[in-house]
């Protein structure tokens, strides 16, 4: 404390030397240099900022790379500037109060747990601009996010650091505050039961692939029908179509059943299912006038010429009358209009042919014959596909009268009435 002493007393003579008492130039000698010391830190915090905000900052604008600019805008070494000024109180504040010993042990301790307080933002900060370096260069960021990883990594290091503070402050051992956070690991498991779920489901769901960010995912249970838009250690967030936001908590995506599109998105086409009711009542043979307007159609001219060569010449081998409806082979309208079908789309340029492609009958029920469509669309954007879709469709219900058939519907109010009248009649 020699050096410190005389500083001090350096400067009570000073204020002796200007007339004062001994009493009130002690007092102002420590007021004096307390005001040094704060001037000081004051003055190191600036100068560290401005080289910062200047030196660094056009160092870091003029280099190629990226992630020294992430590691600037994140504020790391903005963080790490404080540490000047706790470094100047530490040092200097023997200055003050060299006799006084348990006071200048306190703001020395004090320094110490400021400066660990800064080092955990500091990390923190790392912590976040690794996550900004991660995703900007690294073409696995979307199926592989480490944001989980790092906030967990966030929670150890704030762990750490606040029992360092508690530590140095009350001046123990950080080994004995350690075992006590063993001794309560069950109360910290229940505490903490959502951050050990959801580090479980983040690395089910990062090894098996089951999610990425960008994933159209469904989970009707939480109202998410949308893109992935973050995945954290806890929580994955969800915009849906309408522009809402839904968080999930992650590991529910392992413990319940979700849709993800990123099978679609990657494939070749997105499938068009859907079926057109038939009303039974329609459905006959083909007369040879239908025959003969049907070969006018380009589309399937070709089909109803073989296909009337192969039934002409099956009933002549067998000896069968086309007359005879129930044993001759014949064509019918339903017939031609599903070869009219396919054909419609084969041609279709929207069409994905190499992919699953069928026009098939499903059971006929109340609502009449549902002939289904089921195919893929080579547009995948959702926009698009809606307008290829409903075009396929325009045009078959309007064609389907040319076939002499007629879609089912449930009769309406106008239908109700029209019998009225006729009954009135």
């Amino acid at each position: 404390m020699g050096g410190e002493g005389t500083a001090t007393t350096l400067v009570e003579g000073w204020f002796l030397i200007l007339g004062l008492g001994d009493r009130p130039a002690t007092v102002l000698a420590r007021v004096a240099i307390v005001f040094v010391i704060v001037g000081l830190s004051l003055l190191a915090n600036f100068v560290a900022k401005k080289i910062i905000s200047t030196v660094v900052r056009r160092v870091v604008r003029k280099t190629r790379t990226r992630w020294d600019d992430i590691i600037y805008d994140r504020g790391v070494l903005n963080r790490l500037s404080h540490v000047a000024p706790a470094l100047v109180v530490y040092f200097m504040n023997p200055l003050a109060f060299p006799e006084i010993v348990w006071l200048t042990t306190a703001i020395q301790r004090g320094s110490i747990a400021y400066m660990i307080a800064v080092a955990v933002f500091v990390v923190d900060a790392v912590l976040e601009s690794i996550n900004d370096i991660y995703v900007t260069h690294s073409k696995h960021s979307k199926q592989r996010p480490i944001k989980g990883y790092l906030q967990l990594l966030k929670i150890l290091v704030y762990i750490v650091g606040l029992v360092l503070v508690v530590t140095t402050i009350l001046d123990k051992s950080p080994v004995g505050i350690l075992s006590g956070i063993g001794a309560l690991s069950a109360v910290l498991l229940l505490v903490f039961r959502d951050t050990i779920l959801g580090l479980v489901a983040g690395v089910q769901l990062s090894s098996n692939e089951m999610i990425r960010i960008g994933d159209w995912i469904e989970m009707p249970k939480y109202g998410a029908d949308g893109d992935v838009i973050d995945v954290t250690l806890q929580t994955v967030k969800v915009q849906n179509w309408d522009k809402t936001i839904t968080t999930i908590p992650i590991y529910s995506l392992v413990s319940d059943s979700f849709k993800n599109w990123r099978g679609m998105s990657e494939s070749g086409g997105r499938r068009i299912k859907r079926a057109i009711n038939i009303d039974l009542r329609t459905v006959k043979f083909c007369t040879l006038e239908m025959i003969n307007r049907f070969k006018r159609y380009a589309l399937i001219s070709d089909y109803v010429t073989q296909r009337q060569d192969e039934i002409t010449a099956y009933n002549a081998e067998r000896g069968l009358d086309e007359a005879d409806l129930l044993s001759s082979r014949r064509m019918t309208n339903l017939g031609t209009f599903r070869a009219y079908v396919a054909a419609y789309l084969r041609s279709h340029p929207m069409i994905n042919k190499e992919m699953t492609f069928l026009i098939r009958h499903l059971p006929p029920g109340p609502t009449g014959l549902p002939i289904e469509i089921y195919v893929f669309s080579a547009d995948k954007v959702w926009a698009n596909y809606e307008g290829i879709q409903a075009d396929i469709f325009d045009h078959l219900l309007a064609v389907i009268p040319e076939f002499e058939l007629q879609v089912f519907q449930q009769p309406s109010g106008s239908d109700v009435e029209r019998l009225a009248e006729k009954s009135g009649q």
